[in-house]
């Protein structure tokens, strides 16, 4: 059996036992961690940081999440609107004039955290991700593909940028900025949208699927029958994600880097009304909000069954989202705990499974 490192609580002992089965069977490295009341009861992780298999994950091992990074850029939202500074019910255009631009004057702050502001395609170079004035000035140009509100098509790149710049022109500050004065610095939490080199050394690349080279592309579901007509669509590769120019850009849909222990730690602050280790950052009627539906039908570019909360994907009474590959986290407010489970480990369509497997170990 895989070695794992770490520590854990008794009552918890099925999770480090799920991790070492998933190295097992082929996973490169992962890590997971639970948290309840804001405090560690599980954080483990094992198997190894790079493709050769040559070097450990160790304890400050961090790597990319790619789509749980949504859940900080929704945690950033959330904390403006808590304090009054975001109004979710209003257009995004109070605070992004040139927003207005190809009629999108209806489309209020919530539809872009509910990915149903009608702007889910990025058709831009990947080179123009990596530049925040581009990729912020060609979304404002675009029109909505539908009425905002009336449908939802999964924001995988665009949501980041359309969240962000409503932070930065808030703020004065860029989404990673804020994120790391207000929220990973007070909670002491290793995440980082917008990686500076000095963490370079610490980054576990990611693995793409068995068979695949750094080639294989995030696509939609081939199953996937759009409600509306569909653009070309850039395709992001895991060579993209493994680039320095990833690292460096604040991407925050998708370039968030670090461990299952901060991705815990920082979602706690929604299983926990709002307050983790003595610092506040939300009130409980805005971890409540967070949490109410804004759409629930099928997703047109997911192709499948969605509820859509602010930022977060519903499910049950729990709530948070996955990252392609597998990344996930949940946070479940009725028991205080947040489960997370990160991996270098690309997987096939189905490998949303493997996290869901740490999940369901944890409860």
């Amino acid at each position: 059996m895989a070695e794992i490192q770490g520590s854990y609580d008794d009552l918890f002992m099925a999770v480090p036992s799920v991790l070492a089965k998933l190295l097992d069977e082929g996973d490169t490295g992962a890590a997971a961690a639970v948290y309840v009341d804001g405090e560690p009861v599980v954080d483990v992780w094992g198997g190894f940081a790079d493709a050769d298999r040559t070097t450990p994950w160790e304890r400050d091992t961090i790597t990319g999440v790619w789509s749980v990074t949504k859940t900080m850029t929704a945690l950033c939202a959330l904390i403006l609107a808590d304090r009054g500074d975001l109004d979710l019910d209003v257009p995004v255009a109070r605070y992004w004039p040139e927003f207005a631009a190809s009629a999108k004057q209806g489309v209020l702050v919530r539809h872009l955290l509910a990915h149903t502001a009608g702007l889910p395609d990025w058709d831009g170079t990947t080179g123009d991700l990596y530049d925040w004035p581009t990729a912020t000035a060609r979304l404002a140009a675009q029109a909505s593909l539908w009425e905002p509100g009336t449908a939802a098509g999964y924001h995988s790149i665009t949501q980041g940028f359309l969240v962000g710049e409503v932070v930065r022109r808030i703020t004065g500050r860029s989404l990673g900025t804020f994120f790391a004065e207000e929220v990973a610095g007070p909670l002491g939490a290793d995440f980082h949208i917008g990686l500076d080199a000095a963490h370079d050394h610490r980054v576990a690349r990611t693995v793409p699927p068995p068979g695949q080279t750094e080639d294989y592309a995030a696509r939609p579901p081939a199953d996937a029958a759009p409600a509306v007509p569909t653009a070309s669509a850039t395709a992001i590769t895991v060579r993209d994600g493994n680039s320095a120019a990833w690292r460096r850009a604040e991407i925050p849909a998708a370039s968030g880097f670090g461990n299952a222990r901060s991705v815990a730690l920082v979602q706690s602050v929604l299983a926990c009304d709002g307050t983790v280790g003595g610092v506040r950052l939300l009130s409980p009627e805005t971890c409540a909000r967070a949490r109410q539906e804004q759409f629930h039908g099928t997703d047109t570019r997911l192709g499948m069954q969605v509820r859509w909360g602010l930022g977060y994907g519903l499910f049950g009474d729990s709530f948070g989202w996955g990252g392609w590959g597998g990344s996930i986290v949940m946070i479940d407010p009725g028991a205080r705990m947040v489960v997370s489970y990160v991996t270098n480990q690309m997987s096939d369509a189905d490998g949303a499974m493997r996290g869901l497997e740490v999940v369901m170990a944890a409860v």
